[in-house]
């Protein structure tokens, strides 16, 4: 399992228009290609009208997987500059379909790829890039007379202090980056004198958003 990697968490579509033609791209994340090739269809039917739906997308850990087609397009015109988009910002599990409304003005093989790679590009930022991190979940039980230097030595390495819970004793739920967990268990022991506070949980991927860490599954 990868301990950090690029991805999209929601859908976004932006619109370009090149010598009148409209260039229409719709990012979506995916974690199969059974998802990416749905959404390709759902597009083509939702946009049945347009002169060409090109698509392209890459899903797993090492990009295993990657598929492209210019739909009609010059061949090497379309379906790669959507892909070398993906592969160019590293970002996994994603789907991009561009949709084509022909404006009556040929772009030429250059401006085709131009046109398609930035809508992509577009496309990708508005859904906004995030960095996943593999995260392991403490809870840290202490009493409170030693609350006070846990959660400073929590906080002062840079953990995520995600929760507090007051009852008999203190409990501390901390998110900890995975690579720092041998360091993190090796502190409290540290801190507590030997005493075996500390109690292992779930892993979870996290991704910092507008200052808040958001979780989702491993």
């Amino acid at each position: 399992m990868l301990k950090k990697y690029k991805t999209i968490l929601t859908e976004a579509q932006t619109e370009i228009v090149e010598k009148k033609s409209r260039f229409i791209a719709t990012v979506r994340p995916v974690k199969t290609e059974e998802e990416a090739k749905s959404f390709v269809e759902e597009l083509k039917k939702r946009y049945w009208d347009a002169t060409h739906n090109v698509f392209a997308y890459q899903v797993g850990e090492r990009n295993e997987i990657q598929r492209f087609s210019d739909d009609g397009e010059p061949q090497g015109t379309a379906g790669m500059p959507v892909l070398n988009v993906l592969k160019g910002e590293d970002v996994k599990d994603t789907a991009i379909v561009v949709t084509r409304y022909f404006g009556g003005t040929l772009l030429g093989t250059g401006g085709l790829v131009r046109a398609y790679g930035k809508a992509a590009k577009e496309g990708l930022l508005a859904s906004g890039i995030v960095e996943l991190v593999l995260y392991c979940r403490y809870a840290v039980t202490v009493d409170y007379t030693e609350s006070g230097k846990v959660q400073y030595e929590i906080l002062q390495d840079g953990h995520v202090l995600e929760d507090t819970v007051y009852t008999d004793a203190v409990k501390f739920l901390v998110l900890v980056e995975i690579d720092q967990t041998e360091a993190f268990e090796k502190k409290m022991l540290d801190v507590l004198k030997g005493k075996i506070a500390t109690e292992k949980l779930e892993q979870r991927f996290g991704a910092w958003k507008n200052g808040i860490l958001e979780l989702i599954e491993a």
